[in-house]
């Protein structure tokens, strides 16, 4: 089986991992991962799987409900959400320090449909103009536990717009890239804010780019492996594999940026 996969991969990182996770071949992992990174995760995932023997039993929800799932009692061998998220796990106790590793980047930014005009958000006046210009707007519910929308809250309070902007605010009905095309199927808005990377898988989705200046959310997300683990050995080999250079080309390819060397 060794001489198969390595005829797959010509990456020397990645026979290592090959050669070192065999010591927990066919362990079964619990893996949380949040929404912001879902599209990366399902393409690892399954070729992680394919090269070690391990299963990977995967849950993608907001950081609100990942912490939220933990804080009830809820266990799992790797969790990847933002770093805030796994900064409470160290400090509760629920995670080590040293067992945290980072992962990926993004930015919160402007899509618009595709076709559409794409409209100058190039300083903070002008993304501000070009809010009040749009018709209508959708970005994702906040009561789901995400990262993008709070923040975007934020920015319409700091650019005195808030009353506008609800008034022409559309909330998706659903998490992530599917709550995007969902919002493009039902409705005619143009212009949506969110993390990048949930835009990227989105056919019907042009990006503009991130919120200009210090208006900007750079979001970084890491793995831990909990201390509720129950395969330490299989749960490692899973986090070194999401920092290999195949996971960084995956992470580049859906609209996110590698946060490790």
């Amino acid at each position: 089986m060794k001489t198969r996969l390595c005829h797959a991969s010509a990456s020397i990182g990645f026979i290592v991992l090959l050669l070192t996770s065999t010591t927990a071949a066919g362990a079964e992992l619990t893996f949380f991962s949040a929404i912001g990174v879902q599209e990366v995760m399902e393409d690892l995932a399954p070729k992680f799987e394919r090269a070690t023997g391990h299963k990977v039993v995967v849950t993608f929800a907001t950081l609100g409900a990942v912490v939220k799932r933990i804080q009830a009692g809820e266990t799992a061998d790797v969790i990847v959400i933002p770093a805030q998220g796994i900064a409470g796990f160290v400090q509760e106790g629920k995670a080590a320090a040293g067992d945290v590793s980072t992962i990926a980047r993004s930015s919160v930014g402007v899509a618009v449909r595709k076709g559409t005009p794409k409209p100058d958000i190039s300083s903070p006046e002008a993304f501000k103009q070009a809010m009040l210009a749009a018709k209508s707007i959708f970005i994702s519910d906040p009561a789901r536990g995400g990262i993008g929308t709070p923040h975007v809250l934020k920015v319409f309070e700091r650019l005195g717009i808030t009353e506008e902007m609800k008034r022409k605010t559309i909330y998706t009905k659903i998490a992530g890239a599917a709550g995007i095309e969902q919002a493009i199927a039902e409705t005619d808005v143009n212009v949506s804010l969110n993390q990048l990377q949930e835009f990227a898988p989105v056919a019907g989705m042009e990006i503009v780019g991130p919120l200009p200046g210090d208006l900007g959310l750079t979001t970084l997300f890491s793995a831990a492996i909990m201390g509720s683990a129950r395969n330490v050995d299989a749960a490692r080999a899973l986090v070194n594999f999401l920092r290999t250079s195949e996971a960084a080309l995956v992470i580049k390819a859906k609209g996110l940026e590698p946060a490790f060397p």
